[in-house]
């Protein structure tokens, strides 16, 4: 029963009940200890990766022009003086305002000024088609205009806009979410490679005009505030262990830490391997062997920085003395509804699935057979990407499978990114409870198509030619 709609829906339930599940707090920790507790009782073999992380949080925000205050919230992770720089900061920026909307700073002088920008987010479904190598869209859903125009919340302009803005000397910025509905709850990740100095707030599409309106009026300074604290933390991710018959093995992974609610991002990936876990470990408690060891890993760190992501490519595909040769990852993220803005300005459900992405750089007869699992498990709005080059790339791919990709090992990994991904309205009703079988069923499928296949060979390069190049750039 373990891979039914109704089993994974209450598991998202459970995990939701627990947040915020942010890395070091409480809410992360009682995601650690549930999914210990689940694999155990699923018969796994458990243990806890430990890995110090931080915990940012922003004590005080806020933005005025004159008397005037312009509501806002602060963008995470900003003010920091260096990526493992902890203690308290305040923040007290009064400057005049460069207002550069979407364009780039080089273009601008922002010595010493809060640079005020439009938040752009840069990569739509369409440009995911250029990778794409086969697509399950019956009825076209994804091939309409406006699916097609729909853009991700991940690959943005703040990275970009922050870096630069350092770089050219100024104070502070602001960002406009343009780009999204009427929501200041953007919880944006920590870019790993990018540190924000500067000290950051966001505002609504309708908080900037009014911003704007008051720098006309008002001689074009403004008071950004924004105090911070970071401490160090403890990260817990879990690691489930089904031995077989060998030491090749095949890895499960999502993550299970969030910012917000986090049903979507990603209660509904860990409670897909949870899913797995309990299927496979219902298996071996009737007997059954397998040919390569499972594992099954819930991470924490996904907004924090992958610390953990990093540490377990490091020890157990990169070492010399890894325990286990980990021969495909199957990665599992955001089963979730499209939404788009709606006519009050939140977050309205189209009431389809959101488009989806499985990245993949595994051979040409395994990628055949998992476009056929596609569409015999009714995957609609799913593409295959081909992403085999992109492996020796620091960047590797957007996804929670990215650093065991750049280490070399061949990799599935399920993706989507919904406009809610990073919000507070990331809640339980965005869950696309008819597709949680489905996608358990295809992974099921995935694992028992390459525990009969000789591992050396699953990647789109085989292991001999694979351990030659270059691995583990991040």
């Amino acid at each position: 029963m373990s891979m039914t709609r109704e089993s994974m829906s209450t598991t998202i339930a459970d995990l939701v009940g627990m947040a915020p599940r942010a890395t070091g707090t409480p809410g992360g920790r009682a995601a650690a200890d549930y999914v210990e507790h689940r694999f155990a009782a699923a018969g796994l073999q458990t243990q806890v990766l430990e890995v110090p992380s931080y915990s940012w949080r922003a004590v005080q925000c806020g933005i005025r022009v004159g008397d005037a205050e312009v509501a806002c919230a602060p963008i995470l992770h900003s003010g920091l003086a260096a990526h493992d720089w902890t203690g308290d900061a305040e923040h007290r920026i009064d400057a005049p305002v460069v207002d550069i909307g979407t364009d780039r700073v080089r273009r601008h002088d922002v010595r010493g000024a809060i640079v005020l920008f439009d938040l752009t987010f840069d990569m739509t479904v369409a440009h995911s088609l250029p990778l794409t190598l086969y697509l399950h869209d019956p009825g076209r859903r994804v091939l309409r205009r406006d699916v097609l125009g729909g853009r991700n919340p991940y690959v943005t302009s703040l990275a970009r806009t922050m870096r630069d803005a350092a770089a050219a000397g100024a104070a502070g910025v602001i960002g406009v979410l343009r780009d999204y509905p009427d929501s200041r709850n953007y919880h944006n990740e920590y870019y790993r490679r990018t540190l924000f100095p500067l000290p950051g707030a966001w505002v609504t599409r309708a908080e900037g005009a009014r911003l704007r309106d008051l720098l006309r009026a008002g001689g074009s300074r403004a008071h950004l505030t924004l105090d911070v604290e970071r401490r160090e933390v403890t990260s817990r991710s879990v690691i489930g262990v089904l031995p077989g018959r060998t030491t090749d093995a095949i890895m499960i992974q999502s993550h299970h830490d969030s910012i917000g609610p986090g049903a979507v991002e990603d209660a509904s990936g860990t409670a897909e391997v949870i899913a797995l876990a309990e299927h496979y470990g219902a298996a071996a408690s009737a007997g059954a062997v397998r040919e390569k060891t499972l594992l099954f890993v819930t991470f924490d760190t996904h907004f924090t920085g992958y610390q953990a992501h990093r540490a377990f490519a490091a020890q157990h595909v990169l070492s010399r003395d890894a325990p286990w040769n980990i021969v495909l990852n199957a990665t599992i993220e955001h089963i979730g509804l499209r939404s788009v803005e709606g006519a009050d300005g939140g977050f309205a459900s189209t009431g389809e699935t959101e488009p989806r992405g499985i990245f993949v750089n595994v051979n040409p007869a395994f990628t055949a057979r998992i476009a056929r699992a596609v569409r015999r498990h009714r995957l609609h709005g799913t593409s295959l990407m081909g992403a085999g080059p992109l492996e020796f790339f620091a960047g590797g791919i957007p996804t929670d499978a990215s650093f065991t990709f750049v280490s070399g090992v061949p990799t599935v990994s399920l993706v989507s990114g919904p406009l809610y991904l990073y919000d507070d309205a990331d809640t339980i009703d965005r869950i696309d409870v008819e597709q949680l079988e489905p996608v358990a069923r295809f992974f099921a499928d995935l694992v028992d198509d390459a525990d009969r296949r000789d591992g050396r060979l699953l990647g789109w390069i085989p292991a001999r030619i694979r351990r030659m190049l270059p691995r583990g750039r991040w």
